[in-house]
């Protein structure tokens, strides 16, 4: 990640601690190490039209029903994308049965390059999550739900190499499809799979 993503990275976290601290004050509850948490509504998400990566086209109640780690990324990514999906690939194992609450929903910030056919084709790398989600969509729709998620990303060079900066935050998301907390990148398997059990343990 350059040096402009993370400091774009860090401003929009900074929203996002806001919003968790303010959701903390209200309801006077200590949040676990590793993850903001906001109050029922709060924060990140809303509607959204993009494409699966079998070619269908969903919605934001693609996220009803389960806990989503949403994660914004693309699929040539060099490092962070994939050593983040590996590491969510191990913390559904360690969730054991709860992972069946659980599901990981990739949206691309590379529309341009990752089409249904390649997000499918990235995603079923065996050390990511099992089934998970892959989102893309036109460049207008990825912008949508990029604001919506309050997530930074731009194009880094010309050419078919061109790089992707991007924030990398995952967002947890509750059943009612609605911001749950912010799970900070660089976290291990375990404290992944903490912050998760600790959520679908208090719903």
């Amino acid at each position: 990640m350059t040096a402009a993503a993370a400091l774009a990275s860090k401003s929009a976290r900074a929203v996002w601690v806001a919003w968790a601290l303010a959701a903390v004050l209200a309801a006077c509850a200590p949040q676990g190490a590793g993850s903001q948490s906001a109050g029922p509504g709060d924060g990140p998400g809303g509607p959204f039209h993009l494409v699966n990566q079998d070619g269908r086209d969903v919605d934001q109640r693609v996220l009803d029903g389960k806990w989503s780690l949403v994660f914004f990324g693309y699929t040539f990514c060099p490092d962070v994308c994939p050593t983040t999906l590996t590491t969510l690939g191990q913390a559904m194992k360690d969730l054991g049965p709860k992972a069946s609450q659980a599901q990981v929903v990739f949206i691309t910030v590379d529309p341009a390059r990752d089409t249904p056919k390649a997000m499918k084709a990235y995603l079923s790398s065996p050390a990511f999550p099992r089934n998970a989600i892959g989102l893309t969509g036109t460049p207008a729709e990825i912008a949508q739900v990029a604001k919506a998620y309050v997530v930074y990303y731009r194009k880094d060079g010309d050419g078919p190499n061109y790089a992707m900066d991007h924030s990398t935050a995952i967002y947890l998301m509750n059943p009612s499809g609605r911001f749950d907390r912010v799970i900070a990148d660089g976290l291990t398997p375990a404290q992944d799979a903490q912050q998760i059990s600790q959520a679908i343990a208090s719903s």
